[in-house]
């Protein structure tokens, strides 16, 4: 069967590879997702022939999920970039780099070999630019898998069994009161989880926090980055870590695993100080 007999079928997944064809196009949307943007960086990137990746780019545009941008006339030369028809594609992304992890590279469970590679990824991330984030000085991003505040916005069933999820209300507990400690040696804090806004919100009215919570729940972090998930309660989830990033939203310093919610926080505050940063109003 023909791609273009599958792209006509009366099901969303062979409509899906009609346009998404190959492995190598969801490599290119993983990319550019991630910030790679230039036909160049693509290429050197993947490792493609620069014909193989223009014809991907090509069918890409032409399917409306990628869209071009001009950065120079003379030459030609454009920034491919996601459209919302390729946003709606991040969670797909997510989904397929937890599945990868999990049953692929690991035994299964949450807690089974993938670790190691995943370990690898995170630490890989310092000196990469956090793809669509401005920050106003230097940054301490924690990741969580999800804190709620009593009430309508109580904890899916089952979360106490999940492993990994407990601890999310004590780090961000912490995280509060050390926040004094954290402007005085130059940085700033942003809560990070794939939770609603809504949810994040009543968290964080509820714990009293004095700083940011950020919502990932269109996966624009998770896949750009390509931190580590899981699914649960219906959802996907960000593993416990902790990024330290510098004013150009560039990662710095990482912190993963997490096995301890509250010491992570004096360990990141120790990382911050020997920076010797200035200090931050607040």
């Amino acid at each position: 069967m023909r791609r273009e007999d599958l792209a006509d079928a009366d099901c969303g997944i062979a409509q899906a590879f009609g346009v998404m064809g190959d492995w190598w196009t969801f490599l290119i949307v993983r990319d550019v997702a991630g910030g790679t943007t230039r036909f160049d960086g693509l290429q050197r990137e993947l490792g493609v022939s620069r014909r193989a990746l223009t014809e991907r780019l090509t069918s890409l545009v032409e399917h409306g999920v990628l869209e071009r941008r001009a950065y120079s006339a003379h030459p030609p030369r454009y920034d491919y970039l996601l459209t919302p028809k390729g946003e709606g594609l991040l969670p797909v992304l997510v989904a397929l780099q937890d599945w990868g992890s999990r049953h692929v590279a690991g035994d299964g469970t949450l807690t089974g070999a993938a670790g190691e590679a995943e370990v690898r990824r995170v630490h890989a991330l310092p000196g990469r630019r956090i793809p669509g984030l401005d920050l106003p000085g230097w940054t301490v991003l924690y990741f969580f898998p999800g804190a709620f505040a009593p009430g309508t916005h109580g904890h899916p069933p089952g979360w106490g069994d999940i492993p990994g999820a407990a601890g999310c209300t004590l780090e961000s507990l912490t995280y509060a009161q050390r926040a004094g400690a954290f402007a005085a040696a130059g940085a700033s804090i942003v809560g990070v989880s794939t939770q609603r806004p809504d949810q994040l919100d009543a968290f964080a009215a509820h714990a009293r926090l004095p700083f940011p919570m950020r919502s990932d729940q269109d996966g624009r972090l998770a896949a750009g980055l390509r931190l580590p998930t899981f699914r649960a309660a219906g959802a996907d989830r960000f593993k416990r870590l902790t990024l330290l990033a510098d004013p150009d939203a560039v990662v710095r310093a990482v912190q993963f695993p997490v096995t301890d919610p509250a010491g992570s926080v004096d360990e990141m505050l120790a990382t911050v100080t020997g920076l010797r940063l200035p200090a931050r109003d607040g």
